[in-house]
């Protein structure tokens, strides 16, 4: 059986059926202070102490497998397309800004990525538009993308992939928020017809249209992760699978807030199925709902080999369409949790999620028990029951 393992926020690594991720070492890079500019410890230096100031000028002269330490600050108006393979553009000594500032490369966004076997960390991405009301943050016309503590907000769309059918993508530790423009197009995060994308360990919230998050994606692997809409948050999906496929959504705190565009939190397949296997497999999740009406926890549209939930918690007014549950699934109210208004969305001790769930048993070959739990922000902790888990995903708070 293939299990889920991680190094909690380090470099995580999915055994068997995910290429691991580029290997990477966390490092911290000295920030200019004198008139002579420090080494940065990388390939290429980029801030305002080296010869090259900006991120673009970066990208017109790096060659195959560099790395690229952008010195932290905000570079406005600067954007870049990269075209080189094996390339790790990182932000050292705090977050590199890439504040769009009206402008966008190739017409697409922010960066546009051409290259493969690209690593982005510890970047900030900002205020990307451009005239198809669909400017990403990144934009991956490359093969194979890893992405980690990066900060993507107020773009039209944080990432916008292609359809490449040989394309994998994982992004971890990251956060997307106030996604949207003036079409609905736009999405918090919008993964094309590749084979493989993996969301873990990321906060994606208060899109202002569109979906918090769209994947079309052969696989998807959905893992510790709070998509919410929060206060003021209109999406129209928490999280939208239109194409099925095999989808492994697996303790994420997922909330439909009180101005969302529609009652829907999980939708899969409502654009028909496109793969030859379709199967969901919706596990330790909490899905809330903070909207005046009913809601839709989890809708499936007729035709997949598999609908399978098990040790999940459903807090406030919704409907589980057409989908069979077992009793390891707790429907309750909001006043289970711990600090609802809050967000902590711990069971409190006592009540009915507590040791409610089973084993989850695996789904084509993968271990579905819950490991870890997300820890906000961008982060996960271990679960550490003794005897039956909890239901949702977040482990009991103890008694006050």
């Amino acid at each position: 059986m293939t299990k889920l393992v991680f190094l909690p926020r380090g470099n995580p690594v999915q055994r068997d059926f995910m290429r691991p991720p580029l290997l990477i070492a966390t490092i911290l890079f000295p920030v200019a202070a004198a008139a002579a500019a420090p080494p940065c410890g990388a390939d290429l230096c980029v801030g305002p102490a080296y010869s090259l100031q900006r991120p673009s000028d970066a990208a017109r002269v790096a060659r195959d497998g560099q790395t690229i330490a952008i010195t932290a600050g905000t570079y406005a108006g600067d954007v870049a397309v990269w075209t080189q393979n094996g390339l790790t553009l990182r932000g050292v000594g705090g977050r590199a800004h890439m504040r769009a500032d009206g402008r966008a490369a190739a017409n697409k966004g922010i960066w546009v990525i051409k290259g493969n076997d690209t690593t982005v960390e510890n970047i900030e991405f900002s205020g990307a538009r451009v005239p198809d009301a669909n400017g990403a943050g990144i934009r991956l016309d490359g093969l194979r993308l890893n992405v980690r503590y990066c900060y993507f907000h107020d773009n039209e769309t944080g990432i916008l992939t292609n359809d490449d059918p040989a394309n994998e993508v994982l992004v971890e530790y990251s956060e997307f928020a106030r996604s949207g423009g003036a079409s609905r197009n736009p999405h918090g995060i919008y993964i094309g017809r590749i084979a493989r994308f993996t969301l873990r360990a990321s906060y994606l919230h208060h899109a202002r249209v569109g979906h918090n998050l769209k994947s079309r994606a052969k696989t998807s692997y959905i893992l510790y992760n709070r998509i919410m809409d929060e206060a003021d948050g209109k999406s129209s999906y928490v999280l939208d699978l239109p194409d099925g496929g095999v989808a492994y959504v697996i303790g994420n705190l997922l909330e439909k807030g009180p101005n969302a565009e529609t009652p829907t939190v999980v939708a899969y397949g409502e654009e028909g199925y496109k793969y030859a296997d379709n199967a969901l497999f919706f596990v330790h999740n909490t899905a809330v709902n903070d909207g005046l009406g009913a809601s839709i926890f989890v809708h499936a549209a007729p035709g997949a080999q598999k609908v399978h939930l098990v040790n999940n918690l459903f807090i406030g007014r919704g409907d589980l369409p057409q989908i069979q549950m077992d009793g390891s699934n707790v429907r309750a109210s909001h006043d289970i949790l711990f600090q609802p208004a809050g967000y902590d969305y711990r069971p409190r001790a006592g009540t009915p999620a507590v040791a409610a769930g089973r084993d989850a048993g695996s789904g084509l070959g993968v271990d579905l028990n819950a490991r870890w739990q997300y820890l906000h922000p961008t982060a996960l902790a271990p679960r550490t029951e003794s005897s039956k888990p909890d239901a949702g995903a977040l482990q009991h708070a103890p008694p006050r």
